[in-house]
Formats: structure tokens, C-alpha cells, sequence
């Protein structure tokens, strides 16, 4: 289903690498909307310009930022860019493009691919939720601050990698090296065909230390066991083992979360670690011996055990439970120059969600140390 509607930009609300955000004064003559266009698809937008519109998630108050998107131009066509590849994207929809690859014969990394056979033990993170990308390289940085970062934006939820704002500033302030658009996302620094190219451009076009693997903003969820886009973290580290890295999983957890599905250790991890996961990653989990550690962070060892432990080993699956020391994490989250929040939530309101992100980020820092 979409929702069409025109009308003519009145004003710009603020822009981020390859993104505009401005403000729409509608036809109709119901009011204004914040809209966003990206330069990569529409070029950008000035006052005065009519815009064409996709409102349907907008009107209907769903959670993906609460902006319409602009669809087209209709007086201002942006001036073609040839690209030498023939890769594309958002492939047979009527925004699809047409992007150079770093798999593409036509590629100046392309030889590079080719040769390339294994990531030679790369720590690989992966994450259910977007927001945890920035206390990820907090952990990272907080162990490591010289790493070099690849972050491999999969194609879950939002398939432009330009909309993450957090990429994007941590691009600006140099605590990211690279960002990876793979699968149907695209805009990154380079472009991938799949999760698993993106990982071999990230140990060997990047030349990264760590790599991050997370879907974009707009996580889905349906309230079912299996119906929630961040289960494709599991074939990140499927994808992460098969190439000889070393899987990290990032344990989501909420201690403020009023769904009790996702109170302490959430669903999503039980589900994607438990019983989706068929290779053997560490889980890092506050030690027990930190002053920090509580009767919350025990229960939430105690739903590791029973929910992704016990489950996995079942099936032959024997994943590791890893304590990592969480001294000065807490002021390496603080100084990060991006806004932290997770499901509306602050770092400050719900603190569990990001310190186990933080986890997750220097245990890898700790295995690439070791490599």
C-alpha cells in the first residue's frame, strides 16, 4: 500500500551526509509534514520545488521516524551519474540503482575480491538493533583506540545506509573507518552484493581490525517468535564463521523495557542465539566479581544459560559465555559524540542496553589484540 500526496518544500529542517530533511507545505492544503530525500535517489530539494510524496507510514504513525519521503522532483530532475558498475539495489522497485560494487568485474576492487578467501580472524559484531552501533565502538575504542572500524550495514530495515545519522557523525568524527552497504542497502562508502563480500572488503579493501554487522534504523518486530528483522544477525555470524572470523554476539537487554519480552535478556537474542545460531560465538557478560554486578545482571546470566546456552548446546551449537571487564566503559559511552538512545530509551534511562553493547565491542577489540 502507498499513500501518494504533493506538495511544495517551504523550508530545509537540516541535513547529514547524503540526506535532506525539509519541511513540505501539502496540496491540499492540511498543513506541513517533514520529509526526507536522499541526494543519492532525487538529488536535493529546494524551496519553492513541488515534491511528490510517500506518506503511507507517516499517516499511519508507524515507527520509522516519523518523516514522509520524497518520491520525486517532478520539475527538477537530478542530473544523471554514470557509475562504472552495473550492480542493483533496491533491485525492481522504482527507486532501484545502480551502484560500483567492490564485487563488480567493472570494480577497482574487484581483484581484491576475487583473491580474497577468508577474514583471517576478524572479530565480527553483531547486533539486533541499530542503536547499539555507537556503544559498540565505544567498547571497541575504550580497549583499542587506534582500531580501524568497518561497519556492514545489512539490508533488514532501512536499505539506505545514508539514513543512519550515527553513521554518519561517527564517519565525520573518525571513530568509524568505513561503512559497508550490503545486500539491498545501499549508499555506503562501498557497496557489497552480500553480507559475506562485505566482511571480505571489510579484513581486505578496509583493512578493518573489527567488523560491525547490524541492520539499519527501523528494526521490525511483530510480537511472534520469529517474526523480527534482527534474526538475520544469525546469518552475519554464520556468514562470519564460514570466513574464518570470530563471532562476538550482542546480548540485547533492557532493564527499562515495559514489554516483558524484551525485559532483561530480550527475545530477540534467546531466539537468534538460541535456536536460529548453528556456529559457536562468545556472549559477553558482565563478570561476576565487578562491582556493578547485581541481582539484575544475574538473572540476566541466568536467561543466557537457560534461553541460548542450554538450547544450542542441544544441537551440538557450544557458544561461549565471555566475561569482560566493563571498567570505564560507562565514560567511554558518555564521551561519544552521537546522541545514545535505544527504543526512545537514554543511555541514562536505561543504561543495561548499552553497557552490554559496549561489552560486546571490547570483547572484540580484546580478540583482535590476539590475532
Amino acid at each position: 500500500m502507498l499513500r501518494w500526496e504533493r506538495g511544495t518544500v517551504k523550508s530545509a529542517l537540516g541535513s547529514w551526509p547524503g540526506v535532506d530533511r525539509v519541511e513540505v507545505e501539502l496540496e491540499d492544503g492540511t498543513g506541513t509534514v517533514p520529509a526526507i530525500a536522499y541526494r543519492e535517489l532525487t538529488g536535493q530539494p529546494l524551496p519553492g520545488e513541488l515534491v511528490l510524496l510517500n506518506t503511507n507510514a507517516l499517516r499511519r504513525e508507524l515507527g520509522t521516524g516519523g518523516d514522509a519521503m520524497v518520491v520525486a522532483r517532478p520539475e527538477m530532475l537530478p542530473a544523471a551519474e554514470e557509475v562504472a558498475g552495473h550492480m542493483v539495489k533496491a533491485r525492481y522497485t522504482p527507486m532501484q540503482t545502480i551502484v560500483d560494487a567492490i564485487d563488480d568485474p567493472a570494480g577497482e576492487h574487484y581483484e581484491t575480491l576475487r583473491a580474497a578467501k577468508r577474514i583471517d580472524g576478524m572479530p565480527v559484531v553483531v547486533a539486533d538493533l541499530h542503536s547499539s552501533l555507537p556503544a559498540i565502538i565505544a567498547g571497541i575504542r575504550a580497549h583499542r583506540r587506534s582500531a580501524r572500524i568497518a561497519y556492514v550495514h545489512s539490508d533488514a530495515a532501512a536499505l539506505p545506509a545514508a539514513y543512519s545519522r550515527s553513521a554518519a557523525r561517527l564517519r565525520e568524527a573518525e571513530l568509524l573507518t568505513s561503512v559497508i552497504s550490503a545486500g539491498q542497502s545501499f549508499g555506503g562508502d562501498l557497496e557489497a552484493v552480500t553480507v559475506h563480500s562485505a566482511l571480505l572488503g571489510a579484513k581486505h579493501v578496509v583493512g578493518a581490525d573489527v567488523a560491525i554487522v547490524i541492520q539499519g534504523p527501523g528494526n521490525l518486530g511483530s510480537g511472534t517468535g520469529w517474526g523480527f528483522s534482527g534474526v538475520q544477525a544469525a546469518e552475519a555470524l554464520h556468514a562470519a564463521a564460514v570466513l574464518g572470523g570470530q563471532g562476538v554476539a550482542t546480548l540485547r537487554v533492557s532493564g527499562a523495557d515495559e514489554r516483558k519480552r524484551h525485559r532483561g535478556l530480550s527475545h530477540h537474542s534467546s531466539t537468534t542465539y538460541g535456536r536460529a545460531l548453528l556456529s559457536p560465538v562468545h556472549l559477553p557478560v558482565l563478570p561476576r566479581n565487578d562491582s556493578r554486578y547485581n541481582a539484575f545482571h544475574e538473572s540476566v546470566r541466568k536467561q543466557v544459560k537457560s534461553t541460548i546456552l542450554k538450547p544450542a548446546k542441544k544441537r551440538g551449537v557450544l557458544h561461549q559465555l565471555t566475561e569482560v571487564d566493563a571498567k570505564g566503559l560507562r565514560d567511554a559511552l558518555e564521551d561519544m559524540p552521537v546522541r545514545m538512545t535505544t527504543m526512545g530509551r537514554t543511555l541514562a534511562e536505561d543504561p543495561a542496553a548499552f553497557q552490554y553493547a559496549a561489552l560486546a565491542g571490547r570483547c572484540a577489540a580484546e580478540l583482535a589484540l590476539r590475532e
